[in-house]
This record gives structure tokens, C-alpha cells and sequence, in this order.
């Protein structure tokens, strides 16, 4: 795949990054060797190669999934602005 220069305009502008004219030439070759090696990867057979979490072999930390209450829901909403109960009072942002 390569990019013209309209692609790279077109890119600039849905990341609504500002684009010089001189620049756009250096942009193109820039994404198209980053395209090159990205269907470079994708020539390497991975077929039974199992997902990393790390490069070095670790297990995973993990806790037990449990719903509390957070412990103390007075002390948690004691830190809120404004609060009703066990519930944080926002103002309200849909008209």
C-alpha cells in the first residue's frame, strides 16, 4: 500500500494536525516506510505462538473478583462536593 499526498492531507486533517504544503512530501515517505514495515510484520508466521504479557515469563497478578462496598461508603463520600446519602451530587450537563 503506498500514500499519495492527498492521503496524507486527508490524515492531517482528520487528526486535526496543521500541515505545511513543504511538509507533505516528508509525511508521505514517512507513512509509507511505516506501512513497508507493517506488511514486513505481517509476513511473520506466528502460528502457535501464545500471546505475551511481558517479555520475561511472570504471572499474572490477580485478586479475587468480590463487589463490596468500598469499605466505608460515609468516609468515601465525605470527600465529595456535595452528596445525598450514599450518593455524589453532580450538576446536571444535558439540556
Amino acid at each position: 500500500m503506498s500514500v499519495d499526498a492527498d492521503t496524507v492531507r486527508r490524515i492531517a486533517h482528520l487528526a486535526r494536525i496543521a500541515v505545511a504544503e513543504e511538509e507533505v512530501e516528508h509525511l508521505r515517505g514517512e507513512l509509507n516506510a511505516i506501512l513497508a514495515f507493517v506488511e514486513q510484520l505481517s509476513e511473520v508466521d506466528v502460528a502457535g505462538v501464545e500471546p505475551m504479557t511481558s517479555v520475561t515469563p511472570m504471572a499474572m497478578k490477580k485478586r479475587p473478583d468480590v463487589v463490596t462496598d468500598g469499605g466505608s461508603p460515609d468516609d468515601v463520600v465525605n470527600h465529595a462536593p456535595a452528596s445525598e446519602g450514599d450518593f455524589f451530587l453532580v450538576p446536571k450537563v444535558v439540556e
